[in-house]
């Protein structure tokens, strides 16, 4: 079994199981070890996992960590866990930062049994980094993820090959953060830079808060932009006819948050990037069911809404994606029925509930 079904698995089972598990053992039993055990080290081999691993520091002995990969007799990796649902702050990884120093391992996980964050010593070699180069989250984890967490793996850990992803990997996440901020409310500094790319002239007051709104609705429409053009040009066509050619609609390009009493309540609303392609992934599921731009999204608050006919009586599915775990409800049943998701790739695996539901509209009689 391949390591996402694994760890798919071990979410689906954590789900189940967490509300039972009262203590940081049972954190270790029920979600740490299969977790190991997914990597492909034997919990039950002391030659490979070694719990309870004794780092003696100075004068004191016998300080313990909870589990410590080892190979050849020697730590590669070290591991702290704390109670399901625990905070996991940089206080709390402070036996971390004491026995990395005195053991050869250089990658250390700080885990609660549902985040699992990686540290190792980029900024000062033998001293643990404050700021993880990676959180993987067992609720809510792409594809991607698993690619670089199997490289913990017992078949694949090579300690030179993980560090060159560990340091990439930091820096990526810190570029996608700044990047994620600029999407939604893009900074001065910002806005200043990419206008000086395009405009020669004096920046006036008046120029930088034409600019502002310019830059912002800009970012957001080449990012939807290159979202319709993967959309076209990479789906597969559900029936097995090849590539899709038909031309899907451009999504809706958010406008930019602004605070005028016209706005109302929806002021605040920010339509992400992975709300725009989770639309579209929707439509692009419909376009043989019926007319696309029939199928029309209404971002709210707490979720993001996909209409038929823009019509509340005729929801089609709901995107929840703010949250820790992303999940969707599909309306081909009354009321509603809420499916959770790893990634947006599972929505075509939805692809018969969303089209029953469009079916339901379409057979049974509502409002206007």
């Amino acid at each position: 079994m391949d390591l996402i079904d694994q760890l798919t698995n071990l979410a689906s089972r954590a789900q189940k199981q967490i509300s039972h598990i009262q203590t940081e053992e049972a954190t270790k039993n029920a979600l740490v070890m299969p977790f190991i055990n997914a990597l492909g080290y034997n919990v039950f081999d002391p030659t490979e996992v070694v719990p309870e691993f004794i780092c003696d520091i100075g004068t004191k002995k016998g300080e313990k960590i909870d589990y410590a990969i080892v190979r050849d007799g020697k730590p590669i990796i070290l591991i702290e866990c704390k109670h399901v649902g625990g905070e996991l702050s940089i206080n709390h990884a402070s036996q971390l930062f004491r026995y990395f120093h005195v053991t050869e391992a250089r990658i250390a996980v700080l885990t609660n049994g549902i985040t699992y964050k990686l540290f190792t010593d980029l900024e000062q070699p033998n001293k643990m980094d404050e700021r993880p180069f990676m959180e993987f989250d067992l609720f809510n984890f792409h594809e991607n993820d698993v690619a670089e967490i199997k490289k913990l793996s017992k078949a694949t850990f090579n300690i030179e090959d993980m560090l060159f992803a560990a340091y990439n990997l930091k820096y990526m996440r810190a570029f996608k953060k700044y990047f994620d901020e600029q999407y939604t409310q893009p900074s001065a500094d910002f806005i200043h830079f990419v206008s000086k790319q395009i405009y020669d002239g004096v920046l006036t007051t008046k120029l930088k808060e034409q600019f502002s709104i310019l830059v912002h609705r800009s970012f957001q429409q080449f990012l939807n932009d290159k979202i319709a053009m993967r959309l076209r040009t990479a789906l597969v066509d559900t029936s097995g006819q090849g590539i899709l050619t038909t031309e899907l609609p451009a999504a809706p390009v958010p406008e930019p948050s602004v605070s005028s009493d016209a706005e109302g309540k929806d002021k605040d609303i920010e339509t992400t990037v992975e709300e725009t392609e989770g639309f579209m992934i929707v439509r692009a599921i419909l376009r043989k069911t019926v007319v696309v731009n029939r199928v029309v999204m209404r971002d709210v608050q707490s979720y993001c809404g996909i209409l038929l006919d823009d019509n509340n009586r005729k929801p089609i599915c709901r995107l929840h994606f703010n949250g820790s775990k992303k999940f969707v409800t599909l309306f081909d049943v009354e009321g509603g029925e809420r499916v959770d998701i790893n990634s947006l790739d599972d929505l075509y695996g939805l692809a018969s509930r969303i089209r029953a539901a469009v079916q339901r509209h379409e057979n049974k009689p509502v409002e206007a």
